[in-house]
């Protein structure tokens, strides 16, 4: 195979870049002869100051005002269970009992020694009147029986270890072991909820945090239950969570709890002060940006592309909070089409559910 020569190639090379830069200099020149772009025709939104009702809904998660795992405190194997799944129970009702026979034996043992170390005492006592011994060897045997006593009752503290029982009154859950299992203090034995005060967990957006008041009154609904319930704000966490930009909140709930179990899914709505000077414009009018949110603004027949800072919104509306002030044209139509200081015609104009058709005569002038 022949190879072709470098100066073959060098000029092939240099005849297809002349025939690009000519075609280039070619559609330039039909550009030009065409005239510049025709303004684009959009529709407009003039800004306005408005009520605004500052109502959010956010999720939340039905508590019990108690919650508790049942543990043992010691290890051992379980003789006895004395309760039943499901049922209510009272403060220090006994639950479970777990094998202490080797703990009665030692405080039997213990016992013998604190009846003979009494009798050693009660005769030091009378020797030490007629000076029959020094006061050393009476403390001696004092000191024995304080320390029996001592001895006794440790014993008698594990040995209440070894019953399990209740550290409220609550509704016991399900039971998790049987007799004769071995449990340690890692092992659940069953769990015990306080569901006579009904409580809700939810987050809201760092923005409405100084907004929250203590005893705030908000309403909520759970699923698969369409009765309105009233809460009470108790009490907020003491920072806002750094991860979500957020902040807990708990409110105790107010009158009927019929309906509520634990570990609901709850939709809560928070009503704030009103905002009488909102300013909303159409959802679609929003452009999402790399960095922030833009929107096209028609002033003397030219569209500018404006920075702004949004808030809340529905499904039709979204609250600028800085960027626009009222009287501004808000474009939204076209939009696809619009450039940064490009040309625009703005022909129907909407405000608030109203539609009014406006002929911008400076944008036809620019347009000419």
């Amino acid at each position: 195979m022949k190879r072709i020569p470098l100066i073959v190639f060098a000029s092939i090379f240099f005849l297809a870049l002349t025939g690009c830069d000519s075609k280039r200099k070619t559609d330039v020149s039909v550009q030009q002869k065409a005239g510049p772009r025709p303004p684009v025709r959009a529709d407009g939104y003039v800004v306005r100051t408005q009520t605004m009702l500052n109502n959010i809904e956010i999720p939340g998660t039905i508590v019990a005002n108690e919650s508790t795992e049942i543990h043992p405190e010691v290890a051992g194997r379980v003789t006895g269970i004395y309760f039943r799944e499901g049922a209510f129970v009272s403060r220090g009702t006994l639950l479970a009992k777990l094998n202490d026979a080797d703990l009665r034996a030692q405080l039997n043992k213990l016992s013998v020694q604190l009846k003979i170390a009494r009798q050693n005492e009660a005769r030091s006592a009378q020797l030490l009147k007629i000076e029959g011994i020094s006061r050393q060897d009476y403390e001696m045997s004092l000191l024995q029986v304080n320390t029996i006593q001592a001895d006794m009752a440790i014993v008698q503290t594990q040995l209440a270890k070894t019953s399990v029982r209740a550290p409220y009154s609550g509704k016991l859950g399900l039971r998790l072991v049987s007799p004769g299992a071995y449990v340690s203090p890692q092992t659940p034995i069953t769990t015990i909820t306080q569901t006579s005060q009904m409580k809700i967990d939810f987050t809201v957006p760092e923005k409405y945090a100084g907004k929250l008041k203590m005893g705030q009154y908000l309403n909520f609904r759970v699923e698969g239950n369409e009765r309105n319930y009233t809460a009470r704000i108790a009490a907020t966490e003491n920072a806002v969570a750094e991860s979500t930009r957020s902040l807990l909140v708990r409110a105790s709930v107010v009158g009927e709890q019929a309906g509520l179990v634990p570990g609901n899914f709850a939709k809560v709505i928070l009503n704030f002060e009103p905002d009488h000077n909102a300013i909303m414009v159409p959802t679609q009018a929003v452009i999402p940006q790399a960095r922030g949110k833009k929107v096209y603004v028609a002033s003397n027949g030219k569209a500018k592309f404006v920075e702004v800072e949004t808030g809340v919104r529905d499904s039709s509306y979204v609250q600028i909070l800085s960027g626009l002030k009222p009287g501004d044209t808000v474009l939204i139509t076209g939009l696809l089409s619009l450039k940064p200081e490009g040309n625009v015609i703005v022909g129907r104009v909407v405000n608030a559910g109203k539609s009014e058709t406006r002929t911008d005569t400076t944008a036809k002038k620019s347009g000419k």
